[in-house]
């Protein structure tokens, strides 16, 4: 009788493990984040499985999961218990409960189903992690196509969503699906979400990776991460030190760990699992928080006045370049608790993408906690290495650095319209300005973001007085969609916007179907 009990037991165990758990979140869960359209979910009850050593398994033919059964078998890895898993594709992409088992399963229930708390973008609610969650889904109709990431990034507060979502420790995954082939189209980068390099179903590898490197966390270590808000900036950390090629903590701190999207065939599971379950709560990776201090960059910039700030946030700080400006400057702080006795704390700025001759790095105390930055205009370049992956982008990574670990990354970023066709020369002083520019980029048929930055049928040539000043501008119409359609009308500028005699000149889109093509009139 106890042997058949026995069974019967560990059948339940089996039946429970194999058709996964379900945490359902209804509205009653939900309260104010204090973000417009942002809720926040309240803590959520997350069963324990009965999980015998020998029912530990993941998947064999998991690239990983010999290792990461080994470990909790020998009570050296927490396993899965306690960890989130959404899909917020409709089982598009999603993962077997079978494959892994005491893994938790987030759900919505049927009234915010309805109104797509489940689909897509992770926009709607926070919920505090240990989460990992994918939508293998994109935009992908109309001049607005684009990723996930490359939405959230370009909608109003997309970048402090993703950014409460990162501090709750809950992880996204989302295909780039067109945003990095031939170019790469963020105008970011950032730690909050991970691209990865394809279309559906290129998600897959990065979900399992990341769930077996929260299962390799000891029990103590994990809580310690999940307690200081640290475990999703651990999780990024080591997914891109661990990536083929980043061998040390010099190459982690390259743009080799730190593509905007990554490709499946770069992880080592196994390294990222065993780093996990090497980390110790007192050697944890250091938080950083990065800042603003100054900037040349302003709220309103260019002919039409737009904001150069795309977003400033704790881990990521993304600028566009609007004005006809030559170089650009910014003053960073970067901060970090307070270290072990015995443990010092430094900061690396690293130029990750741009042009080393055009982009210069300043720190300004002893441990790099303050760096000036001064970036000159980039026109399109290639990608070292990736000559056929073009971008308009600069990216400077920050990583704090104690004698015990370097942290996740944080980035600043700077996009540039090179849709405009612009042209800098030396003045008489020597210092580089702006003497042409061509807006046209629909005549020319270059692609630029139309979220970010327009297109006009017209060229700039600029005048300046003797003294190197910005004297003001000529026009020159090239026909239909601008303002001389029907001709290669000419048309005087002063240096303020205006006219020279004086009139205003107003920007309205030529069609306000598509409001990235403008049109000008004089008032």
């Amino acid at each position: 009788m106890l042997l058949r009990a026995l069974i019967s037991s560990l059948l339940i165990c089996l039946a429970q493990v194999a058709s996964g758990q379900e945490v359902v979140i209804g509205r009653a869960d939900l309260v104010p984040s204090g973000l417009p359209g942002l809720a926040i979910a309240r803590p959520l009850d997350r069963p324990a499985t009965p999980r015998p050593a020998a029912l530990a398994g993941i998947a064999e033919g998991i690239p990983g999961a010999r290792l990461l059964n080994s470990l909790v078998a020998r009570g050296k890895a927490q396993g899965l218990d306690g960890i989130l898993y959404e899909n917020r594709d409709r089982g598009h992409s999603t993962l077997s409960a079978e494959a892994f088992p005491g893994l938790t399963f987030l759900s919505f229930d049927k009234a915010l189903k309805g109104e797509g708390f489940d689909y897509g973008l992770a926009g709607k609610v926070v919920v505090e992690g240990p989460l990992i969650g994918n939508s293998s889904t994109a935009l992908t109709r109309g001049p607005f196509a684009r990723s996930l990431t490359r939405l959230a990034m370009t909608s109003r507060l997309g970048a402090e969503i993703a950014q409460r979502q990162y501090a709750a420790d809950s992880l996204y995954i989302y295909p780039e699906h067109r945003d990095h082939d031939g170019r790469d189209l963020y105008p970011a980068i950032w730690p909050y979400t991970i691209n990865s390099q394809g279309s559906s179903g290129s998600d897959q590898p990065i979900i399992r990776a990341l769930l077996m490197t929260l299962a390799g966390f000891t029990a103590e270590t994990r809580a310690r991460l999940v307690e200081t808000h640290q475990l999703a900036p651990a999780l990024q950390m080591i997914l891109r030190r661990n990536l083929l090629g980043v061998d040390s903590d010099a190459d982690y701190m390259t743009a080799l760990a730190h593509p905007s999207a990554i490709d499946g065939t770069t992880l080592r599971p196994e390294r990222m699992i065993a780093q996990a379950a090497a980390m110790r709560p007192d050697q944890l990776p250091p938080p950083l928080r990065i800042e603003v201090e100054e900037e040349t960059f302003r709220t309103a910039a260019g002919l039409t006045g737009k904001s150069e700030i795309l977003f400033t946030t704790p881990q990521a700080i993304a600028r566009l370049w609007r004005a006809g400006d030559w170089a650009r400057e910014m003053m960073i702080s970067a901060q970090s608790d307070p270290v072990a006795e015995g443990q010092s704390l430094r900061f690396h700025w690293v130029l990750l993408r741009g042009d080393p001759e055009k982009v210069w790095i300043t720190r300004l105390d002893e441990a790099g906690s303050r760096a000036r930055l001064r970036i000159a205009w980039h026109d399109e370049f290639a990608l070292p290495g990736r000559e056929t992956r073009l971008t308009s982008r600069v990216d400077i990574g920050v990583f704090a650095e104690t004698g015990a670990a370097v942290s996740a990354p944080a980035y600043v970023s700077v996009a540039f319209p090179t849709h405009q066709k612009r042209e800098y020369l030396p003045g008489p002083d020597g210092a580089m300005r702006l003497v042409s520019v061509n807006y046209n980029a629909a005549g020319r048929s270059t692609e630029f973001d139309p979220r970010l930055f327009w297109t006009g049928a017209w060229r700039d040539e600029m005048r300046y007085d003797a003294e190197g000043q910005l004297a003001g501008w000529q026009r020159h119409d090239e026909g239909p969609g601008g303002a001389g359609q029907g001709g290669q009308r000419v048309t005087d500028f002063a240096a303020d916007g205006r006219l020279r005699d004086g009139r205003i000149v107003r920007y309205a889109p030529v069609n306000p179907a598509l409001p990235m093509v403008l049109d000008w009139r004089a008032e």
